[in-house]
């Protein structure tokens, strides 16, 4: 990809500017879409949607299938980047999936 291309805005006529794609860029937008199937970030519509456990788990196990997949190819501060971000999706998982279990007046944690 050129360096203009790079550079265009995201958004006509707008100052917002894509950040450059990293390894980094990559763990947290998945992050942020596990967050959101979680229902721990609120994102447009979706803000008071139940938490869609199938596709979170889903974007949890991609994560696993990268960091695979990747090992020996990562500094140690990208590996502990992935692993970390694993780590705590996983128990937001499990806190979710917990929550969803006890029933109606047990609402998941926030962040």
């Amino acid at each position: 990809m050129s360096d203009v291309e790079n550079s265009a805005p995201a958004m006509e006529g707008s100052e917002f500017r894509l950040p450059p794609a990293s390894f980094s860029f990559l763990v947290l937008s998945m992050r942020a879409q596990v967050e959101v199937h979680l229902g721990l970030l609120p994102f447009g519509e979706a803000e008071n949607a139940e938490p869609n456990l199938p596709l979170a788990r889903h974007t949890i196990d991609m994560m696993a299938v990268l960091a695979e997949k990747t090992k020996g190819n990562l500094t140690p501060k990208e590996q502990n980047f992935l692993q970390n971000a694993l780590y705590e999706l996983r128990m937001a998982y499990v806190e979710v999936t917990n929550a969803i279990a006890r029933g109606p007046q047990s609402a998941p944690p926030s962040k």
